[in-house]
């Protein structure tokens, strides 16, 4: 599903909780959080953004009349996401919708402010929720997938080439990392592919390991579902696409014996007992 066509839905959900309850108090003015990893110039931000004001428009809200939306930007800096998690927490909106890696934060921030919680992938574990059927607390949310299908991917991209036998997997170390990563190592063996995991802390880590894995032949590339990965994808992309110059791994000797008779050439026993074809 696109992040567009999901944050829609998502706008959708934040409106009914819980500013429903505030529908039918006529002038007066609700405040809502909108809590995003990436940065506010990034393409696919601003289209999360687009949509979500949209959304609670066509459901009745309009901005600066009987809503307003807080914006806060993480540009993919964690120190900045948490700063911007403790000060949605103390404007105490409404309600907050949070995206990858400021979900975490705004739920450490505050436990009273109700929150929707967007692509995540395993909330119980990571501790956003109690259970998904029971999720107590402040927050509640939509799941992105499950682990399982990490490997399904590493399935698919083997069926697709199947003389792969090394793949780099981007990766955090968090939960979602670890969970994932798991997921793509029980596969992994089974169809003969030794796997690379690389980091995402920094460029210069994402830039190494993937020239690593490019530096020789039959390698493959999974990208996991995490927030730091995402706000780097465009390096991710680009360095994807660098794909290393190739060169023959086998070399065959041909002798065209018509050619060399036309020549005047005779072609000596030796050397003809070492050509892999002989064109008579």
């Amino acid at each position: 599903m696109r992040r567009r066509k999901f944050i829609e839905i998502i706008a959708g959900s934040v409106a009914a909780w819980p500013l429903s309850v505030y529908a039918q108090q006529a002038g007066s003015m609700r405040r809502v959080g909108f809590l995003n990893s990436l940065a506010e110039s990034d393409p696919e931000a601003r289209k999360e953004a687009t949509a979500f004001r949209q959304v609670l428009q066509q459901l009745g809200w309009t901005e600066g009349q009987n809503f307003q939306i807080e914006y806060r930007w993480g540009a993919g800096d964690g120190d900045r996401i948490r700063k911007n998690a403790a000060d949605m927490a103390a404007l105490a909106p409404d309600v907050v919708l949070a995206s990858g890696a400021s979900v975490p934060l705004m739920l450490q921030a505050t436990q009273t402010v109700p929150t929707v919680f967007v692509l995540a992938i395993d909330p119980v574990a990571d501790g956003l929720v109690n259970s998904l059927a029971h999720p107590g607390g402040n927050a509640t949310g939509f799941t992105l997938f499950e682990f399982s299908l990490s490997g399904k991917w590493l399935e698919l991209l083997k069926d697709a080439a199947p003389a792969m036998t090394r793949m780099a997997v981007v990766r955090d170390s968090g939960t979602n990392g670890i969970g994932q990563l798991a997921a793509l190592q029980a596969v992994a063996a089974s169809r003969g592919v030794e796997l690379q995991p690389i980091g995402v802390r920094d460029v210069k880590e994402i830039e190494n390991g993937i020239a690593s894995i490019a530096s020789a032949s039959n390698g493959g590339l999974i990208v996991t579902a995490n927030a730091s990965a995402g706000f780097q994808r465009d390096l991710i992309i680009r360095l994807a696409a660098n794909l290393p110059v190739q060169h023959p791994t086998k070399y065959e000797l041909v002798i065209n014996l018509k050619t060399a008779k036309s020549l005047g050439l005779v072609v000596p026993p030796s050397l003809l007992s070492r050509a892999d074809e002989v064109i008579e």
